[in-house]
């Protein structure tokens, strides 16, 4: 079994998450028209409430509300249409839950409004490739950042799905995203590392990724797992007669098999969509964890 150490990681106002002594689950919350799994479903603020309501309720132990989609081939929205997007969600939640909000952005400007209306985390897809200042937003702010892996742009990320050592490469790159943090004044003890499943990586990359994680721990950070409903999954469990595999909506049982073998490689969060669904997955995986040598 892999080990995983326990981190404690600060948020605003002197709360912590407490990482590595149980798997936490971060529900995902998209407030877009274009998400691959759900894009329309929660445009509207209510909707977006009782969702993320629903999630809490069903063992979530924070929500990560996005704004923009990020999938492949995604465009690029304005600071202004993702704040108006997300802003009154935000408002609405932070009336509502208990649990700490995450928002998935990676714009400064979105980044700053979000932590004025309460959000206790900042998620980057871009691991501050994008734009370094959100690292100096997240200081001010006290929050904590998660630095995913990814290359290129959205629109154009497979363009650079060209490895020789995934893990390797991972593990540098994740490295020096790390570093920017920190240089912007960001506590190391803040950060949490994501793999980043599906982004600039083809199916067997996002494999490798996986597997990767016990390397990945050799940088010192919490590690963040998403697979929820991706396409590499469907390249597992596609139908002959659709070569593009089976959609997201059929993607959830796969997605636990993800999770669990996450979780049994170190993962100390994992981000679904299927909150319930994947809570028994990870309750399960961290029996599995507590049963290992090391605990009896």
């Amino acid at each position: 079994m892999t080990p995983r150490p326990n981190f404690t990681v600060p948020l605003p106002g002197g709360r912590q998450l407490v990482l590595g002594e149980r798997t936490l689950v971060m529900g995902i919350l998209n407030v877009t028209p274009d998400s691959f799994a759900d894009g329309g479903l929660y445009l509207d603020p209510g909707a977006a409430e009782e969702a993320a309501v629903e999630m809490e309720a069903q063992g979530a132990d924070l929500i990560d509300v996005g704004g923009e989609s990020t999938r492949p081939g995604s465009e690029q929205i304005s600071e202004d249409e993702e704040i108006r997007r997300i802003q009154p969600v935000l408002q609405r939640l932070g009336r509502r839950l208990t649990v700490p909000l995450s928002v998935d952005t990676t714009k400064p400007e979105v980044a700053r409004m979000a932590l004025g209306e309460g959000a206790a985390m900042l998620n980057d897809v871009s691991g501050l490739r994008y734009d370094s200042t959100l690292a100096e937003v997240a200081a001010r702010g006290g929050a904590a950042l998660v630095l995913m892996h990814s290359r290129g742009r959205s629109r154009d990320m497979y363009r650079e799905a060209a490895y020789s050592s995934v893990g390797t490469e991972l593990l540098n790159e994740l490295g020096a995203s790390l570093e920017r943090a920190v240089t912007a004044g960001v506590p190391r003890e803040a950060v949490i590392l994501d793999p980043g499943l599906g982004f600039a990586k083809r199916p067997a990359h996002s494999y490798a990724a996986l597997a990767a994680l016990p390397e990945l721990a050799a940088l010192g950070r919490p590690l963040l797992v998403g697979p929820s409903r991706k396409s590499f999954l469907a390249a597992a469990i596609g139908r002959p007669e659709r070569v593009e595999g089976r959609p997201a909506a059929e993607r959830d049982t796969a997605t636990a098999a993800a999770v669990t073998a996450a979780v049994l490689l170190g993962a100390h969060l994992v981000r679904v969509h299927a909150v319930r669904e994947m809570t028994d997955a990870v309750r399960v995986a961290d029996m599995i964890r507590g049963a290992g040598p090391a605990n009896t």
